[in-house]
């Protein structure tokens, strides 16, 4: 996708570590939805990478006047020192797009305005392959055109999804956000259980990849739920069905905890945004 916008007015992307870089790239490629041209995109980070540098974006250069875009890619500890930096594009036709967990609307209402245009996204790291999937919210000052756009540019590295409020924000942290944490786990502690029984480590680690990338990408293509293809695996008393009688426990198995671990994300994700 040609962002026309983008390529007449510019974007600014405060903060170019492994997402911003990652964003980056999905911008610049044209075969996975961006196409943008490197001298439209601005990067301000103290320490650019090598990588960053041989782009052609400019870097640490004076911004443009009024870009389409600024895009928040620092860590929310260092956003009180970063968006003052910016105030003065505030309260204009330029929207700013952050990916900063934790930090709400808000926030950068107070600090930009409240009449600048905010959208307020939640990417997951899956982002560095182009696999990942983001949440969207904006404020009452961005236009559906604004929204689009958004999506166009997190659409270069995943699937993007639209929340009804801002609200919902806490729950997609601790789904998809933290979620990539959980299932690495489950590869750690299934390899490992794989090696208490006889495997290889290098062996164990090896099938339990494969298995949950495998698993994911078919829960992915597939018409059927998640509910029904476990039920096509699962022989009635062979041994797939007894590894489940202990996963499926409802008091010490994944759903219990599961929901107990999902809650203790969305807690700490709203006590973080206060």
């Amino acid at each position: 996708m040609k962002l026309d916008k983008i390529e007449a007015d510019g974007l600014v992307l405060l903060g170019c570590g492994k997402m911003g870089s990652a964003m980056l790239a999905g911008w610049l490629d044209d075969g996975h939805g961006g196409g943008l041209t490197p001298g439209a995109v601005w990067v301000i980070d103290p320490q650019p990478s090598d990588w960053v540098l041989s782009t052609g974006v400019h870097v640490n250069a004076d911004l443009p006047p009024c870009p389409a875009v600024v895009l928040v890619a620092v860590k929310p500890q260092m956003m009180g020192a970063a968006l003052p930096t910016l105030a003065a594009l505030g309260g204009g036709e330029t929207l700013f797009l952050s990916i900063a967990a934790g930090t709400p609307i808000s926030a950068f209402e107070a600090a930009l305005g409240a009449a600048t245009p905010i959208v307020r996204a939640m990417p997951n790291t899956p982002a560095a392959i182009g696999r990942g999937i983001t949440a969207i919210v904006g404020n009452a000052r961005v236009t559906p055109d604004q929204l689009v756009l958004a999506e166009a540019l997190l659409g270069a590295v995943g699937q993007v999804v639209r929340l009804e409020d801002e609200g919902q924000m806490d729950a997609v942290t601790a789904v998809s956000g933290s979620g990539p944490a959980y299932v690495f786990h489950l590869i750690e502690t299934l390899a490992a259980a794989g090696a208490a029984e006889g495997l290889s480590p290098a062996l164990a680690l090896q099938l339990a990849r494969a298995t949950v990338a495998g698993a994911g990408a078919l829960a992915e293509a597939a018409d059927e739920s998640p509910a029904q293809l476990r039920v096509n695996v699962t022989s009635p008393g062979g041994t797939t069905q007894a590894a489940l009688g202990v996963l499926m426990d409802p008091d010490a198995g994944f759903p219990a905890l599961l929901s107990r671990a999902v809650k203790a994300a969305a807690d700490r994700s709203r006590e973080l945004a206060k």
